[in-house]
């Protein structure tokens, strides 16, 4: 599963230590998400995205294995959901999946 990043786990020694994969970040590759903002999640340093017409959100692409994607998953916790989205590459849009809370979550 191509997952797209644009939080806390777009910082190396973090995802690593989420992942359980020390050299997963050499893996991440640039993208950009059109029509979504970077907003906080209420009552937390986190953040989550909201559908925002003219809006971008940079982050990064990364297909992790089943393992690492478990831990991901837990990391990210029950109040995100994994979400499609179509980022956009160098190379053109591609399909994937970003964690997502539900709007009112949102700060």
């Amino acid at each position: 599963m191509l997952l797209f990043l644009y939080g806390s786990l777009l910082d190396p020694k973090v995802l690593a230590r989420q992942s359980g994969e020390p050299g997963l970040a050499r893996r991440l590759r640039p993208a950009v998400l059109a029509d979504h903002a970077r907003r906080p999640l209420r009552g937390t340093r986190y953040p989550t995205l909201i559908r925002q017409a003219g809006t971008f959100t940079e982050g990064a692409l990364l297909r992790p294995g089943p393992a690492a994607l478990r831990r991901l998953a837990a990391y990210e916790g029950a109040e995100y959901r994994l979400a499609p989205v179509r980022p956009l590459t160098a190379r053109g849009p591609v399909r994937a999946r970003a964690w997502i809370a539900p709007r009112w979550r949102a700060g």
